[in-house]
């Protein structure tokens, strides 16, 4: 796991965040449906919280904290998820694998 202290987080402290997983993602979650409580050390990404529900970096297509878009378009039109952005104590984790009609299903972009 990656612990850059971020905004008010200072080592040694956690911070909890709330987890959703949509689409092909449903699986991994601990308890079932509906959103997931996770605690991570302070200065956790989006990386530690997909490590520690064990999903797979290459499963997952879609990324949101608080609303807005994680991933990135890579020089090759690419998307990737920016693994290393660091999450605060209340954010809310969206993760997904890929949607129908979306890229990772093979649907050219539009």
């Amino acid at each position: 796991m990656t612990h850059a202290v971020q905004g008010h987080n200072i080592a040694g402290i956690e911070i909890e965040v709330e987890v959703r997983l949509f689409n092909s993602l449903q699986p991994y979650a601990p308890d079932g449906a509906g959103p997931h409580m996770i605690t991570l050390p302070a200065g956790g990404t989006v990386a530690d919280v997909a490590d520690a529900l064990a999903i797979p970096r290459k499963d997952i297509y879609l990324a949101f904290c608080n609303g807005h878009n994680v991933v990135r378009r890579t020089e090759e039109q690419n998307i990737e998820v920016i693994w290393d952005r660091p999450l605060e104590n209340g954010d809310i984790v969206a993760l997904s694998g890929p949607a129908p009609f979306s890229i990772g299903y093979g649907a050219p972009i539009v």
